[in-house]
């Protein structure tokens, strides 16, 4: 039970555990142009060639998509990468500081010298 429990326990909410605040307003806007061109999640994620709980959890922002996917879901859409996150201004230029820590430990470094 283990193994098992440890991947299927639900995640605690914490503070970190909230979507980003990009994240948020990429779903957002992503949603927006997906309703503009009149297209379901469904037919969006066949277009895009992924799953449609993926669709699902961009837009809620619990995603977090790579720019490849991002693009194909651009394609699917009919918009360029630009049109996408052009509107999105309101977003703060600065990191949100609510950044996952670093659990990893950094290996540790043996110098020499030079000769």
């Amino acid at each position: 039970m283990g193994i098992l429990h440890a991947m299927t326990a639900k995640r605690s909410n914490t503070p970190s555990d909230r979507p980003a605040p990009i994240s948020v307003a990429l779903g957002k806007r992503i949603k927006e142009c997906r309703h503009a061109v009149d297209k379901s999640q469904e037919t969006l994620a066949f277009e895009a060639h992924v799953d449609r709980t993926y669709i699902s959890s961009i837009e809620r922002g619990v995603a977090n998509p790579s720019i490849e996917t991002l693009a194909d879901i651009c394609h699917a859409i009919g918009i360029s990468l630009a049109e996408l996150f052009a509107s999105m201004t309101d977003i703060p230029r600065a990191p949100s500081g609510e950044r996952r820590a670093n659990a990893a430990t950094p290996p540790e470094i043996k110098r020499r010298r030079l000769r």
